[in-house]
């Protein structure tokens, strides 16, 4: 039978094992899931706290760096050619283009602002005196108003119908010589098996032909520099107080013939012919190779302040950016990637018995 005496050992004895004994795994995967979520608490926190200054830090990092330690022409090229100019344009951002387009060309401002605001008088003087002076660019002008064929047509078709009309109203009113002309008009057709009125646009179109082509030639020899550069700068002051909605007369907004729909989509047919024909590739390929070449050897921060990107630029973008910093960093998704990483670190075996030996 135990004495009082082994049983005061044997509870003392129990107490000393107790206190010497490791917990249990479970009690130290407990204290590793507390000390895990303080961590993630902390860590959360402290991101909170050092996002704009670690985000502007960043910055000062990368904008040491140079360009050709990261990206090689190589890169730019397959950017270029294997993301941008390979995929068509998207059917929502077609749509967005031709509603902002819209948009922009029916504001109610268009009707207050002048084509002046678009394009001052100097610049149109410039382009006048540059155009004055280079007799190519003059003649080509020049031609362009007077001398094509498009031109000596129209003017055709309109003296033929004026002297049509002329003569109609003209032996309506003749009385009975009337009556004798139209016989004779009918007697010249039938003699001499021709319309007297293709016989009309026929001499008219000949003889005006001819004299476009005089007109074209003498003013190209008379019409000094001046005088043309006149010429375009009064053009321009006849429309340049004119609302810019003026433009708009020359197109159409009905839905279903709209002029920018149009636009829009005779710009999508040359862009998807020429982002997969060689000759873009080519000209993309030597574009990149010079803009490269001047560039290899910048930093990041130099390129980007070419692009009017600097210190200041980058905190204001920080500042706006912080808002969704926060909400990211306490996103579930981010806490449960915080603590997949710590889990994984406390399960490493050196860590494991070091947690539970500091444990005892």
């Amino acid at each position: 039978m135990q004495t009082s005496t082994d049983a005061k050992d044997s509870a003392t004895m129990s107490d000393t094992t107790a206190a010497d004994m490791p917990k249990s795994p479970l009690n130290a995967i407990l204290t590793a899931d507390r000390l895990i979520d303080t961590q993630v608490a902390f860590i959360q926190q402290w991101l909170r706290q050092k996002a704009e200054p670690l985000a502007n830090e960043a910055w000062q990092w990368l904008g040491a760096q140079p360009l050709s330690q990261y990206v090689s022409e190589e890169d730019l090229q397959r950017l270029i050619n294997d993301w941008l100019l390979s995929q068509p344009m998207s059917e929502v951002m077609r749509a967005d283009i031709r509603d902002i387009l819209h948009t922009l060309i029916y504001h109610p401002v268009n009707d207050d602002v002048p084509l002046s605001e678009l394009v001052d008088d100097a610049q149109v003087e410039t382009l006048a005196t540059y155009i004055g002076s280079h007799e190519q660019q003059r003649n080509m002008m020049i031609h362009a108003l007077i001398g094509n064929d498009t031109f000596a047509n129209l003017l055709t078709q309109t003296l033929y119908h004026a002297i049509n009309d002329f003569m109609e109203s003209t032996l309506d009113k003749a009385g009975g010589v009337g009556k004798l002309m139209k016989l004779g008009r009918s007697s010249f057709e039938k003699a001499t098996n021709r319309n007297l009125d293709e016989k009309l646009q026929t001499y008219l179109h000949r003889n005006i032909k001819d004299l476009t082509q005089r007109a074209e030639t003498n003013a190209k020899a008379h019409l000094s520099n001046e005088e043309v550069a006149r010429l375009l700068v009064t053009g321009w002051a006849g429309i340049k107080d004119k609302p810019i909605s003026h433009l708009q007369t020359y197109l159409s907004d009905d839905p279903n013939d709209s002029s920018i729909d149009h636009i829009e989509a005779s710009m999508q047919q040359s862009y998807n012919r020429l982002r997969v024909s060689p000759y873009l590739r080519s000209l993309v390929a030597a574009a990149v190779q010079t803009w490269y070449s001047n560039h290899q050897s910048d930093t990041i921060g130099t390129i980007a302040a070419s692009l009017a990107i600097d210190e200041q630029a980058i905190a204001q973008l920080s500042t706006a950016l912080l808002p969704i910093a926060h909400d990211a960093i306490d996103s579930q998704w981010l806490t449960a990637h915080i603590r997949e990483m710590l889990e994984a670190f406390y399960d490493q075996p050196n860590i494991k018995d070091g947690l539970a030996f500091n444990s005892v």
